[in-house]
């Protein structure tokens, strides 16, 4: 199973704002778990592994100052929303892969819902472990997505129309003891892992729907991939799903977290 087609864009080269309603609207209650977790605080100087339109950031720089952090992305629109949203942060282009900065420079270098996006996850963290200093924290998290209801009501609805879709693609970090697993073989010590709980408000069924209309992420790149016919019948399948269109919901999730210390 694969998340992108033939001829499809891939998932995260696209519009800030559309992310922020797929999943950055997760960050104002994930962000601020995440920090406490790495144990974030003023005096750190801080790295955010990508950062995509600033989520992550956001919650740094109210902790540290946006002197002290720094923040590095793939895709150019989400470095320019971070540009524009976090003056005095220094947001570049590049790849966990490649950091772009020097050996021993950050206390904490952290990576929020990135590990499973990365071409290469250990050489991403031995990057992220390369410029942090002797005794400094590296930290990592990515979603549970079998306990995302964000992502699985989509599939859900998918596989009634394709019964050959299981679901979106399981990536590394995306089960337990992975993100710890991935810390401790990338030469950090004492690492730990835990759950961290998220959670978004949605006005309607358009609310959660409109980014994957758009082509947003891994359901919204296969949700673009179908006929007309296809689509009709996916969307008319999470509108059952998901209830009254008209309503606002909740949706709660859960992230696996690493932290280990160079």
């Amino acid at each position: 199973m694969v998340d992108t087609m033939p001829g499809a864009c891939p998932p995260f080269v696209v519009p800030a704002e559309g992310y922020d309603r797929l999943m950055g609207r997760y960050l104002p209650s994930l962000g601020p778990a995440f920090a406490d977790a790495a144990g974030i605080a003023a005096g750190q100087r801080v790295l955010d592994v990508g950062c995509g339109p600033g989520g992550l950031t956001s919650e740094l720089l109210r902790r540290v100052g946006a002197d002290a952090v720094a923040a590095i992305d793939p895709s150019a629109p989400f470095v320019e929303a971070c540009r524009a949203r976090h003056p005095g942060v220094d947001v570049r282009i590049g790849v966990a892969e490649q950091l772009p900065f020097a050996s021993e420079d950050f206390d904490a270098t952290l990576a929020s819902l990135v590990v499973g996006f990365m071409s290469d996850a250990r050489a991403g963290v031995l990057e992220m472990r390369r410029v942090t200093r002797p005794g400094g924290t590296v930290a990592a998290c990515f979603w549970d997505v079998a306990q995302m209801p964000a992502i699985q009501l989509f599939w859900r609805a998918a596989a009634q129309v394709d019964p050959t879709r299981s679901g979106e693609v399981a990536r590394l970090g995306s089960r337990e003891g992975d993100p710890s697993a991935l810390l401790t073989n990338s030469g950090l010590r004492d690492v730990r892992e835990t759950a961290l709980a998220a959670r978004s408000a949605y006005q309607d069924f358009a609310d959660w729907w409109t980014p994957i209309r758009q082509g947003i992420g891994p359901a919204g790149v296969y949700y673009l991939s179908l006929d007309e016919e296809r689509r009709s019948a996916v969307r008319g399948a999470c509108e059952l799903l998901v209830g009254n269109s008209d309503s606002s919901f909740v949706l709660e999730g859960r992230a696996w977290c690493a932290v280990g210390i160079k």
